[in-house]
């Protein structure tokens, strides 16, 4: 599958999804417009279709935006999926993800993924994902063979092989997505990523995560709670709104091809979380209703 794989010559767009929160976006814009790779295209979803945020992309990016905005809050999922075909589009080899809370650690980051994906032939790269004020503390959890880590200095080596964390700066190459194709809409947010991993894992591409470089992205670990000593998580949002779509479609998740095999852990998972950890009955009754609405691929929304 060379045909697939990255090349530090491709042509590259950067697609970020933003929503009413134009003063964080210019962050993530002005590291990503300076990158010492260079982007030619820089196209921003806008799913709160406000005019600033046009105004500030054409400040930052010049003749390299491209703003596409969005009368209907399509989320974080048909956010991207609108981006990356936009990016198809116009004739991007390779599409770099972005979003308007987060930024590249630093103008090199773009040019290391490139580097990497290069020497490992891979039609997928990311960038560790770091807590935005605490940049040796990891974002979310991420796993290392058997082991769980929270720290950045706990990592070992250049790359992490079959583990990628999407869509927070992951590079991909556009032709990989003929092979994957572009986040389900129906997901909107919470499990998108983890929906569009399950594809990558199952094409027989090759893809991980760089240990060279940094996305920087507002601590999320506080939602993931360790259970039996740390040996697994679970996650627990802490909004109702959050908890909806993270279990339903979780829900979803688990009854599709390559994750079914994870169901009989889940259920011990969140019972043991619910039931034992925190004896919340209530908890755990509305997980099993929004786990089988998933299951029933049942995407109303609240």
């Amino acid at each position: 599958m060379a045909q697939v794989q990255l090349h530090p010559s491709n042509s590259t767009a950067a697609v970020i999804v933003t929503h009413n929160r134009v003063e964080l976006l210019r962050h993530s814009l002005e590291i990503i417009a300076q990158q010492t790779h260079s982007v030619q295209w820089i196209i921003v979803v806008d799913n709160g279709n406000d005019p600033s945020v046009e105004k500030l992309l054409n400040e930052v990016a010049g003749s390299r935006a491209v703003y596409v905005p969005s009368a209907t809050n399509l989320g974080g999922a048909g956010g991207f999926a609108l981006g990356f075909l936009t990016a198809l589009a116009r004739g991007a080899q390779a599409i770099w993800c972005a979003d308007d809370d987060g930024r590249p650690a630093d103008i090199h980051v773009l040019k290391t993924l490139f580097d990497v994906a290069h020497k490992h032939k891979l039609a997928e790269v990311s960038p560790v994902v770091c807590d935005i004020n605490e940049p040796d503390t990891l974002a979310f959890p991420l796993r290392q063979g058997l082991t769980w880590h929270r720290k950045v200095s706990d990592l070992e080596g250049e790359f992490l092989p079959g583990i990628a964390s999407l869509f927070n700066g992951a590079l991909i190459s556009a032709q990989a997505m003929e092979l994957i194709g572009v986040p389900d809409y129906r997901l909107f947010i919470r499990g998108d990523e983890v929906e569009y991993h399950r594809r990558l894992a199952r094409s027989g591409l090759a893809f991980g995560t760089c240990l060279r470089t940094a996305y920087l992205h507002p601590n999320g670990s506080a939602e993931f709670h360790p259970i039996l000593g740390g040996r697994m998580h679970t996650q627990y949002p802490d909004n109702e709104f959050k908890r909806f779509f993270t279990y339903r479609n979780r829900g979803y998740l688990m009854n599709q091809p390559g994750m079914r095999k994870l169901l009989p852990q889940e259920y011990a998972r969140f019972a043991w979380f619910f039931l034992v950890q925190r004896r919340d009955i209530a908890g755990f009754k509305q997980w099993l209703r929004l786990h089988h609405l998933g299951r029933k691929e049942r995407f109303e929304r609240p």
